[in-house]
């Protein structure tokens, strides 16, 4: 298992409890003897983190802002995420393109085709014609965005993101439920409603399940 790379992402809406996970999903991995890569999208790169604070705080239009996720991945995947599994590391990602789909895709109502387009270009693997990267494994932490907005309520002062109203984050999650119908076998949904431990034990039965831990 050391000597072979692994690539998970963790998705979900703020609130739902992925980045909690992902850093516990980490130390198991070390533990077992992984030598393990935690980083986010967008970012993970001095360039891809920029251009999230671009993203985040600045106003435009759907295409710009689809424009600039899939820029800050391509750097992202040239300078972190493939140097990594190409030493055999683990990759834990906190988002991946799949929010691209759920939150321009479903949230904004972007043309989905295009955003397809845009992800074969930029996540192509030049020794595989016809193939490109997406994660080993996607878990997908789904909570009512309502649930959510309690959890972070006074949390901090929210982004552009963060501010949209409840109607977009049901748009979010129907993006990510289509991403799913689409990638039954990648996929793994969890139910993030339930307690922090419940949560935890189905993320490890997940990567147990599929032989990772």
């Amino acid at each position: 298992m050391a000597g072979q790379g692994l690539f998970l992402s963790f998705e979900g809406i703020d609130g739902a409890g992925k980045s909690t996970h992902i850093e516990a999903l980490a130390e198991r991995f070390r533990a077992a003897g992984r030598t393990v890569v935690l980083t986010r999208e967008p970012g993970g790169t001095p360039l891809a983190e920029k251009i999230r604070a671009l993203a985040l705080h600045e106003s435009m239009d759907a295409l710009t802002e689809a424009l600039l996720m899939f820029a800050a991945r391509r750097d992202h995947l040239q300078q972190v995420i493939e140097p990594a599994l190409a030493r055999g590391n683990a990759v834990l990602c906190d988002r991946f393109t799949d929010a691209t789909f759920a939150y321009q895709g479903g949230g904004r109502g972007f043309d989905w085709q295009l955003l397809s387009d845009l992800e074969r270009m930029v996540q192509h693997l030049p020794a595989m014609p016809g193939q490109f990267r997406q994660p080993d494994m996607t878990l997908w932490f789904d909570l009512p965005p309502a649930t959510a907005a309690v959890r972070l309520a006074g949390a901090r002062l929210p982004d552009r993101f963060e501010s949209q109203p409840a109607a977009f984050f049901e748009a979010v999650r129907a993006g990510y439920a289509r991403r799913m119908a689409e990638s039954p076998a990648r996929f793994v949904r969890l139910d993030a409603d339930q307690t922090k431990e419940d949560v935890w034990q189905a993320v490890i039965q997940a990567v147990q399940g599929r032989g990772w831990l």
